[in-house]
């Protein structure tokens, strides 16, 4: 059976994601899958809105969708694939086309919700999330950095959460996620089925409708603000991450040393990267942003040898050899040369031949 399963149910366009041993991770032929089903959708008058949703192990929901496929991210590096760029063009193309669609598009983020999930959810017109929700931006810890349209969405929760998300890739409930403005309704896993299958056999009037009818469910449950939000404000305000570490590390409490500990153990270049990304796309439109993340993940497996790239050696660390420590260079946040971590926002290519030059 095909990992994107893609028909229309009565006046709603379905979308199954369907590799639930991989948790969904999305493949090239997954993107292209969900691309062509939403183009074909957009002027298919049948069609008033699509909902989406992932497959857990047992059956629909339980599971959303964990990413990227990293692990063919290591193989194409190593072998110099070109299709390895054509992913993340794609890819994010297809995140823009999420967040532009001209129909309600509505994301079940039941469960596991990372990355690339993130990326095809975050642009819903309604985005549900459960008591299962995990959802986080992880990328740090594999030497990569929140892309899928994540400087865009990141920096645009509430205070300086953005920075605190992106860079220790903290992982949240789904309360928390409506509280960060990354969800837009809380419901309880149990509600799911029912309201897909009220969703496909409902005689909606218009597209309006089914959008007001999902987002008036009762049962929604209270966000969860996360804590201590002045505390992420004050010390991810900070200009860098090293004055960021310092403060944490020169704190007694739990929280500055967990999450000093948790900064400790990502790639040093990367969150250096990162902070600027997050910051630089607070000013940006979505377009621009992913034109900037479409520069920033080719110099991630371009801008050293393979050998020497820290996304490849993050990418082994933790999903190949699963060794779980990786051989950072520099190892050190306050080693890094902040030349280097420029370099990342030089697009390689001239404006009129940009790869995703024509989004708007």
């Amino acid at each position: 059976m095909s990992d994107v399963i893609a028909q229309i149910e009565g006046r709603i366009g379905c979308i199954t994601l369907n590799r639930p041993k991989a948790l969904n991770a999305l493949s090239l032929e997954m993107v292209r899958s969900l691309t062509q089903a939403l183009l074909a959708w957009r002027d298919d008058p049948q069609v008033l809105a699509v909902a989406v949703r992932g497959t857990g192990k047992e059956g629909p929901f339980g599971a959303f969708c964990a990413g990227g496929d990293i692990r063919f991210f290591h193989q194409a590096a190593h072998a110099g694939d070109a299709s390895l760029g054509d992913f993340f063009t794609e890819e994010y193309r297809l995140n823009h086309l999420i967040h532009t669609y001209s129909k309600p598009y509505i994301a079940f983020m039941d469960g596991i919700v990372m990355g690339g999930g993130m990326g095809i959810s975050q642009g819903a017109s309604v985005r549900v999330v459960t008591e299962r929700t995990k959802m986080a931006m992880p990328e740090t810890l594999i030497g990569l950095f929140p892309d899928v349209g994540g400087g865009y969405f990141l920096s645009r929760c509430p205070g300086r959460l953005g920075e605190y998300l992106g860079l220790t890739g903290q992982m949240l409930t789904g309360a928390q996620a409506v509280a960060a403005k990354l969800a837009d309704i809380g419901l309880t896993s149990g509600m799911l089925e029912p309201i897909w299958q009220k969703l496909i056999s409902s005689p909606f009037e218009n597209a309006e409708s089914v959008e007001r009818w999902v987002m008036a469910q009762a049962g929604a449950f209270t966000p969860e603000k996360l804590t201590p939000q002045p505390q992420i404000d004050e010390v991810f305000g900070l200009p860098t991450v090293a004055d960021m570490l310092q403060k944490l590390e020169s704190a007694s409490d739990e929280w500055s040393q967990k999450t000093a500990h948790a900064l400790r153990q990502r790639s040093p270049l990367m969150l250096q990267v990162v902070l600027e990304q997050i910051r630089r796309a607070r000013q940006m439109s979505l377009a621009d942003d992913l034109r900037m993340e479409r520069d920033m993940v080719h110099h991630c497996f371009h801008l050293r040898a393979v050998g020497d790239s820290d996304t490849v050696e993050g990418i082994r660390a933790l999903a190949v050899d699963k060794d779980h420590t990786p051989n950072w260079k520099p190892a050190r946040v306050e080693e890094v040369d902040a030349t280097e971590a420029a370099r990342f926002f030089a697009s390689p290519w001239p404006t009129e031949h940009h790869p995703l030059r024509d989004l708007l």
